[in-house]
């Protein structure tokens, strides 16, 4: 029995195709369900706390313009959460102050401070220069492909692949147990 079921109620799919259909309180329990989600990857991303509920709300905008597009061969917060990581790159382009390929030029030495022992992964993102954190972000908080990230980044693949791999060797450096506590030696041949 059809019955009407309450939005909480339906699965995320079921809820898009409501919303295909004029339903506006299906797609508003999509944002209320995602929401947080979203505004999290956009402040990951490196957005400030404001501009990532702006970017998430024009986010959600496009997706419900766009609603027809989602078909449900992936999770509806995947196919919303790369509509905001796109919007956040256009505008990352749009006021950026510098070029993804001069920084890899400019790049001799990585971040050494001093960090705490417990540190959490949006603090580790921070460390990151902006072209990596937003690299990373891209291709694994939004799920987007290298090529894709290239490609909405307007730089060549190999720039992309280079920030991606220097900003989780940095990420991989500043979470592993014990570093940062002890300051000293940090070289490349030994651990701890």
């Amino acid at each position: 029995m059809a019955g009407a079921r309450s939005p909480a109620s339906l699965h995320d799919v079921e809820l898009a195709a409501l919303a295909a259909s004029g339903d506006r309180p299906a797609f508003g329990e999509l944002v209320r369900r995602h929401g947080s989600t979203v505004r999290g990857l956009l402040r990951r991303m490196g957005a400030e706390p404001s501009l990532a509920d702006d970017l998430a709300q024009d986010a959600f905008l496009v997706a419900f313009e766009r609603i027809a597009e989602f078909r449900g061969e992936g999770a509806f917060s995947a196919w919303v959460r790369k509509i905001a990581a796109r919007l956040y790159v256009r505008r990352w382009r749009r006021d950026a102050r510098f070029d993804l390929d001069m920084e890899i030029a400019d790049e001799g030495h990585g971040d050494e401070g001093s960090a705490a022992d417990r540190i959490d992964l949006d603090e580790a993102l921070k460390a990151l220069s902006p072209a990596e954190r937003v690299c990373v972000s891209l291709c694994y908080g939004a799920g987007v492909s290298h090529a894709e990230a290239a490609e909405a980044l307007n730089v060549p693949l190999g720039t992309v692949k280079s920030h991606v791999k220097r900003g989780l060797d940095k990420l991989r450096a500043r979470l592993a147990p014990g570093v940062g506590a002890q300051g000293g030696a940090e070289g490349s041949r030994g651990h701890g």
